[in-house]
This record gives C-alpha cells, sequence and structure tokens, in this order.
C-alpha cells in the first residue's frame, strides 16, 4: 500500500543515529545519504523510510496521534529496536515492551519517540 514514509527532523543527525540504531535491531543496514535534500532513506523491497528537514525550511514537529509501525521477526527484535532506540536519543512510551491483546489479536510491540518527537513502534505478529 505504501511506497514511502518520511518524516521531518531539525537534527539530522540526531535522527539518522536513532533510526541506523533502532532500524538496525530490526535487521535494516544504516541509512544512505544524505542525498541531494538533505535526506537520509533506509530501503526494502517493501518500501522506503526518510529522515530530513522538512523541504519547505520550516520547522519539523510531530504528527499528534501518528504512529509509523515497524516490522519485526521476533519478540526479542522488538526488545532490541526499544533498547537500541532509546539508547541512541529516543524516548520509551506508553507501556514496556511486551503482548498485547486486542481487536487485532495478539500483538507484540514497544513504542518509542523520535528525537523529534515522532511516535515510531517496532511491531510482531506472533505465529
Amino acid at each position: 500500500m505504501f511506497t514511502h514514509i518520511t518524516v521531518g527532523a531539525n537534527d539530522v543527525e540526531a535522527s539518522r543515529k536513532f533510526y541506523d540504531a533502532a532500524l538496525g535491531a530490526l535487521g535494516h543496514e544504516p541509512g544512505s545519504g544524505p542525498d541531494a535534500k538533505g535526506r537520509y532513506w533506509w530501503r526494502t523491497r517493501m518500501g522506503a523510510f526518510a529522515v530530513g528537514k522538512p523541504i519547505d525550511g520550516e520547522a519539523a514537529c510531530h504528527a499528534n496521534g501518528g504512529t509509523i509501525g515497524f516490522a519485526a521477526r521476533t519478540p526479542e527484535m522488538v526488545h532490541a529496536f526499544h533498547d537500541a532506540g532509546a539508547a541512541a536519543g529516543g524516548r520509551s512510551i506508553e507501556d514496556p515492551p511486551g503482548e498485547r491483546n486486542g481487536p487485532f489479536g495478539k500483538l507484540y510491540l514497544a513504542y518509542l519517540r523520535d528525537p523529534d518527537g515522532n511516535k515510531v513502534c517496532a511491531l510482531h505478529r506472533p505465529g
């Protein structure tokens, strides 16, 4: 459904460090870049994710109520995402990493805020 997601960053290097750590814990290579517009990109066969200063020159701000979810192959990867992201300038939010039961069945989740306040999570869907 999605080709790419881009979030704004006021300190692109701090965001690159955060996402290299958090996404690296999910098995992704470090972001490439910066491109001609100063963005870093993490690409997979399923789509791409990028961070960079807003093109309009205004300050970056987070989407209140928005969440970006990254797939994790195992519950251990969810924990690794959380711990690596928190150690690289992110902030742990909501409940600690773990299993949740809800309308979509059992999910294993961890939530963070990146250095600019964007809400991100790692999600594993057990067997």
